[in-house]
């Protein structure tokens, strides 16, 4: 599987942004897409995820109401749509796919996000 993530940028808080996540050679054992986020001396933080068929999405509570995971299924892209962003949002983002969330196998190269 090769993830392409783009989007990311810099934006002042209370901004918004939306990331891509181009998708190529889906494998059958891809059952869950999400995006990950490392801020500046921060652990790798998972922050959205999506089941591949059913949809069903999944958020950590530092971005629950304000980010939004999807997928359009016709151009197999998965998107982040980030509102209200704060500054500690800053980080490089990271798509990933695999089993399920705790078991991501493939990953991009990753976007960064600034939010000042």
């Amino acid at each position: 599987v090769q993830l392409v993530e783009s989007g990311g940028g810099s934006v002042r808080a209370g901004g918004s942004l939306r990331l891509a996540c181009a998708v190529s050679g889906y494998s059958r054992d891809t059952f869950c897409m999400g995006w990950f986020r490392r801020g500046p001396g921060r652990s790798r933080e998972g922050v959205a995820f999506i089941a591949r068929y059913s949809g069903t999405t999944y958020y950590a509570d530092s971005v629950k109401g304000r980010f939004t995971i999807s997928q359009d299924k016709p151009s197999v892209t998965v998107y982040l749509q980030m509102n209200s962003l704060k500054p500690e949002d800053t980080a490089m983002y990271y798509c990933a796919a695999g089993p399920n969330r705790a078991t991501m196998t493939d990953w991009g190269q990753g976007t960064q996000v600034t939010v000042s």
